[in-house]
């Protein structure tokens, strides 16, 4: 059973995904800053780490540089979740080197579809 790391400030979202992610038979643990969030893929190195851009403190792409740069975690994958849907968020998430891209509102089908392809599960 994969364990995923959500690391979401938004209350509403971080249950939805958490929520989904269950239903399909996922360990989920959760951060509600990207500071927690190093924090936990340190001590629990989970299989995904699901990363919103916009955090309190740090942001995702700051925290994924820091997980990066971590021989301990560096070897995670790292998909961003975020509301960011502009051209040019998408290109700075690409360049930052995450795993993966989903954008919010989440499409269910099409989250679960990213979530099995960045755990080496299936197409994309």
């Amino acid at each position: 059973m994969s364990l995923i790391l959500i690391v979401e400030d938004n209350e509403r979202n971080l249950k939805l995904v958490r929520d989904v992610l269950q239903v399909k038979g996922f360990q989920t643990i959760e951060a509600g800053s990207a500071e927690r969030g190093l924090e936990l893929a340190a001590e629990r190195k989970p299989d995904l780490i699901l990363m919103d851009i916009q955090l309190p403190g740090i942001s995702g792409i700051e925290a994924l540089k820091r997980l990066r740069a971590d021989a301990a975690t560096s070897a995670i994958p790292v998909v961003a979740v975020t509301a960011s849907v502009m051209q040019q968020d998408r290109t700075l998430i690409t360049e930052a080197g995450f795993d993966g891209y989903i954008a919010k509102p989440i499409n269910i089908k099409e989250f679960l579809e990213s979530v099995n392809h960045a755990l080496g599960r299936g197409p994309k």
